[in-house]
């Protein structure tokens, strides 16, 4: 089975053709998402048509086109329901019928929390597994839950999508969504600058000499013995850390897969998770399984086929 698949970030979009578990062509950019998504359909347009063609194919040999998403969708319309501060002219636009009308084939579209998910789910760390949950640690905190083979959902377009605004800190900053405390506004990349521009003492540390703090030098600079980037790395361990625990007792998964960017230091972050994991959730049936992600950025990519399939 062929599919043509797009995953939207926040700042960049990877294009792919996928065959079964396979990326057989790929290609990704930049993008602003402040522009909005209308301007960039067509750039989409030509990427997909130029990949096609290098594999000799066209876009009929697919079983169809399936983007995932950064916001909240309505799968059953195909609809963008709200992308809170991203692509915002995405709710005004009928992507379906613009699959149709550029590449006559079927449009599927999903979370792409959720696409990342069933990546891993199909061909990836969560194979064979029923009751899991994912979370993706990137510019923002992606979520998304399986129970019973199943992508979780409810009638409520975020049921299941939002873990990374599971408040953390009642105390905390404001968040993007509006509440106070989520995790991703305490440990995301678009909040780790403003962690670090508070943290005392952060003049004494290389941190204060980069142009923006990034989870790449905190890390690093962590590693090399920066007393202050080492303790904003553990803020930002711990504050996961809190939220995995309110996951799992939210939907009592039997696996948890944490993937992104940030992922480069799993060897320091899959541990502490792990640990913090045991001590601290309530789970009767066995301690729950930390594990980093296998497919990396394709994961995303490879979810077409389960969704394009009717598998979810």
């Amino acid at each position: 089975m062929k599919a043509i698949s797009i995953d939207m970030g926040g700042s960049h979009v990877k294009l792919a053709v996928v065959e079964n578990a396979s990326i057989l062509a790929t290609d990704e950019i930049s993008v602003d998402y402040g522009a909005g998504l209308r301007s960039v359909l067509p750039v989409f347009k030509t990427i997909i048509d130029k990949m096609l063609s290098h594999l000799g194919m066209r876009p009929e040999d697919c079983v169809g086109l399936a983007m995932g998403f950064c916001a909240m969708v309505d799968r059953t319309t195909g609809k963008v329901v709200s992308t809170n501060g991203k692509f915002d002219d995405a709710t005004g636009i009928d992507l379906p019928a613009w699959c149709q009308t550029e590449f006559g084939i079927p449009f599927g579209l999903e979370n792409d929390a959720r696409m990342a998910l069933l990546g891993e789910w199909y061909a990836g760390a969560a194979k064979g597994v029923d009751d899991v949950v994912m979370i993706t640690l990137g510019t923002g905190i992606g979520g998304a839950a399986m129970a019973g083979g199943k992508l979780f959902r409810t009638k409520q377009v975020q049921g299941g999508t939002v873990g990374g605004h599971i408040p953390v800190l009642f105390t905390g900053r404001q968040c993007t969504c509006g509440a106070v405390g989520c995790m991703e506004a305490e440990a995301a990349g678009w909040s780790l600058p403003l962690v670090a521009k508070e943290w005392p003492g952060i003049e004494h540390s290389r941190l204060s000499t980069v142009e923006r703090v990034d989870f790449r030098s905190v890390f690093e600079f962590a590693r090399e013995g920066d007393a202050i980037a080492a303790a904003i790395r553990d803020r930002c361990l711990h504050v996961w850390a809190v939220g995995t625990v309110g996951l799992i007792h939210m939907y009592g998964p039997e696996r948890v897969i944490i993937g992104g960017g940030v992922m480069r230091s799993a060897d320091v972050i899959i541990p502490y998770i792990q640990e913090y994991v045991r001590k601290f959730s309530w789970t009767p049936s066995g301690t729950v399984l930390i594990v980093p992600a296998s497919l990396g950025n394709d994961a995303g990519l490879l979810g077409a086929i389960p969704l394009l399939d009717g598998l979810h």
